[in-house]
């Protein structure tokens, strides 16, 4: 039997991230299902921080884990941990009203700049006719995902935590002083027990005896190509059609491709369907003049959803001691830093911490109890 503080299950991002911020003042332990960490949602990553993604509780949380990436602790990582990017939004004329959304509703000039068909094309030559104004998100960044989730691995075992993988929970209950699971690795005791299992978080629920809360995994899936010889795309932002119809990016010296899908599944080891990789080839060549001849590498991972695409983050009312972190979507990574800190703070009743405090943010939007 072990006895600890916290007890967080699910060793991705969520999990891992709020376990770093918890073990600063707090003995934590981390069930990982898997044999490594991060091996579903956090390693299929598209990997961009961008604050004009999502709704207004995203861009919060994307906001406030902006310091911690530009600064990281020391020790921390020896790799920035935010690179150079930026973020091209182009629309055609049917999906214009979206994009003149979009600039009124961030109206930032620092953040947003509008452009005209000319600019969209100029940075991005491929695009074609159709495209009739964009938008271009100045401080948007790729991000070193490995760095990040290793970072916080790191300073967790650093700062005294625990991380078993090959531990998926076999058994979770209320006890007289707080929550017990039992798992291939043994039987853990704590006063919380985080729920940071990601597209499982409504199994662990079950299991647990508590009311699930209706989450929702989509499966997204991914291609790499090589572009044709003399197309210099080294440079370009990431390109994303204002409908999300689909997204391109630089990657590793080839392009990223997805459709942006959303297909329901059962969460699982997600893979690509064929369908999905041509709808993404379809779209793009329609839309450019690129011509995908080779794939290099094809994927998918599972964005997990709740009902209102905005995160959980807190103590279920009906089931005291159970702090639910989940429902991240296709934020988990770049919302990462500022929810970490934020479950952390809500999981020991304290306020939410200062980087919160040009967001507008104060933690009851992130409550489960909205659920119920």
């Amino acid at each position: 039997m072990s006895e600890c503080d916290y007890i967080v299950i699910g060793g991705g991002m969520a999990g891992c991230s709020v376990a770093y911020f918890l073990s600063e003042t707090a003995n934590v332990v981390v069930l990982e299902r898997e044999s490594q960490p991060g091996y579903h949602t956090t390693g299929r990553s598209a990997a961009s921080y961008t604050t004009v993604y999502g709704n207004a509780v995203i861009r919060g949380l994307t906001i406030a884990g902006r310091a911690f990436y530009e600064s990281p602790p020391p020790g921390f990582t020896e790799v920035p941990l935010l690179t150079p990017l930026g973020a091209l939004f182009f629309s055609n004329d049917a999906h214009l009203p979206m994009l003149e959304e979009l600039l009124e509703d961030v109206d930032d000039p620092a953040r947003l700049v509008r452009l005209s068909r000319d600019d969209v094309r100029a940075r991005v030559p491929v695009l074609g006719p159709q495209v009739v104004a964009g938008a271009y998100e100045k401080t948007a960044r790729g991000i070193d995902v490995h760095a990040l989730h290793q970072g916080f691995i790191r300073g967790l075992r650093a700062n005294g935590g625990t991380l078993h993988t090959n531990a998926e929970v076999r058994g979770i209950g209320p006890t007289s002083s707080g929550w017990q699971v039992e798992t291939d690795h043994g039987t853990f005791r704590a006063p919380v027990v985080v729920n940071a299992a990601g597209a499982w978080g409504d199994v662990i629920a079950e299991r647990a005896g508590v009311a699930t809360i209706d989450l929702r995994p989509l499966r997204r899936t991914a291609l790499t190509f090589r572009p044709s010889a003399g197309i210099d795309f080294a440079h370009w932002p990431i390109t994303v059609e204002i409908a999300e119809d689909f997204y391109f990016k630089p990657e590793s010296g080839l392009l990223m491709l997805s459709p942006a899908d959303e297909v329901p599944s059962d969460p699982c080891d997600a893979q690509p369907d064929e369908i999905d990789i041509a709808t993404a080839i379809d779209l793009a060549e329609n839309a450019t003049t690129l011509r995908v001849n080779r794939i290099e590498h094809k994927w998918a991972g599972l964005r997990t959803f709740t009902s209102d695409r905005t995160p959980a983050a807190g103590f279920d009312p009906a089931a005291p001691g159970f702090f639910w972190l989940v429902g991240q979507g296709g934020y988990g990574i770049q919302t990462a830093p500022g929810l970490g800190q934020a479950a952390a703070a809500l999981a020991q009743g304290k306020p939410l911490p200062s980087v919160f405090a040009n967001t507008g943010l104060t933690g009851q939007e992130l409550s489960p109890a909205r659920f119920r």
